[in-house]
């Protein structure tokens, strides 16, 4: 394999998220087991003065490609731009974040490239010199690893929080680079008329290192007041379950499953979730889980790594005035 590894950073507002350093830290693990060059693409106007912080976690090379119409994401302009810098290297791995944008670009592009692809996968490696997936499978009982056919690009996506994040190098730098391409406005078939932002300040699932997530047993919205209390005191985020969603109860931006967000945090705190196979689906990945519900049988015990068999609404204020002594 030749040409190198190449990584797909993900911007909002001019601001890298967190899926970037992830995805940029295990391209230079691959680019080293490989011994070829990693190269990083920024999408985006106005990014390249903050393109270079990119070095500091291993990135070889920066290219920029800077311009109004890249200010916010959009399939056709990416897909565009992407497959322009990508064509003149031929082949190589190519590494993005499964993110809502990761997962529909990588998608596109891959068929732009005519290139193989891996959805949402939980570890990389090198086998003998080729690039190696590993992804979930049938709702996350089984992984599976992928290999690719001989040639042309490998295109991957990885699980956010899945990936560590390299010890950064501040003294670090390389080549920052402005992209050659085209962009022709008639081939550009959609366009951001307006963006609705969040303005409630609350961590994005899908980047959060501690979650708390409430089901069918929380009874209510309003009892979601418990798990918002605790949240804030240990700096999580707040989920909830199919059930709860579709009973009105809390927002489809805080399904965790595999219909809503699949997360991978440090800690996530299920509360009166029984551990449907869809849900175990959006959070199995998380390293530890801890899990509060009445019944003993529950499915998901059978994941947890830590399991307390009582009334959540006796253990979460317990639990929140625990955490209050040590604060």
């Amino acid at each position: 394999m030749a040409q190198g590894v190449w990584t797909i950073a993900e911007q909002r507002d001019g601001e890298f998220r967190k899926i970037t350093f992830e995805v940029v830290s295990e391209g230079r693990r691959l680019a080293d087991a490989l011994g070829v060059e990693l190269t990083a693409i920024v999408l985006g106007a106005g990014m390249k003065d903050k393109a270079a912080v990119l070095a500091q976690y291993g990135a070889d090379r920066v290219i920029v490609a800077d311009d109004p119409r890249l200010e916010t994401y959009t399939t056709d302009a990416y897909t565009s731009v992407l497959s322009q810098i990508l064509s003149a290297a031929e082949q190589g791995v190519v590494l993005m974040g499964a993110s809502v944008q990761g997962k529909d670009l990588a998608g596109r592009l891959s068929a732009r490239l005519e290139a193989g692809m891996a959805q949402d996968c939980t570890a990389f490696s090198i086998e003998d010199g080729e690039f190696v997936a590993v992804r979930p499978i049938y709702a996350g009982k089984a992984y599976v690893k992928l290999g690719f056919p001989a040639g042309g690009f490998r295109i991957a996506t990885a699980r956010p929080n899945v990936m560590s994040i390299a010890e950064l190098d501040a003294g670090r730098s390389c080549e920052v680079v402005d992209a050659e391409f085209k962009l022709d406005d008639a081939e550009l078939k959609t366009r951001v008329v307006e963006v609705l932002a969040d303005e409630s300040g609350k961590i994005d699932l899908t980047e959060a290192d501690k979650i708390v997530s409430g089901g069918r047993g929380m009874k209510g919205p309003e009892n979601y007041a418990i798990l918002e209390e605790l949240a804030a005191l240990i700096g999580a985020a707040v989920g909830a379950s199919r059930s709860a969603v579709d009973a009105g109860w809390r927002p489809h931006a805080d399904q965790v499953g595999q219909t809503g967000k699949v997360v991978s945090p440090n800690l996530y705190i299920a509360c009166g979730i029984s551990g449907a196979i869809q849900h175990l689906a959006g959070m199995g990945t998380s390293k530890y889980i801890v899990a509060i519900n009445k019944d003993p049988d529950a499915p998901i015990f059978q994941r947890a790594d830590y399991g307390v068999v009582a009334d959540l609404f006796d253990v979460v204020p317990a639990l929140t005035e625990e955490v209050k002594k040590i604060l």
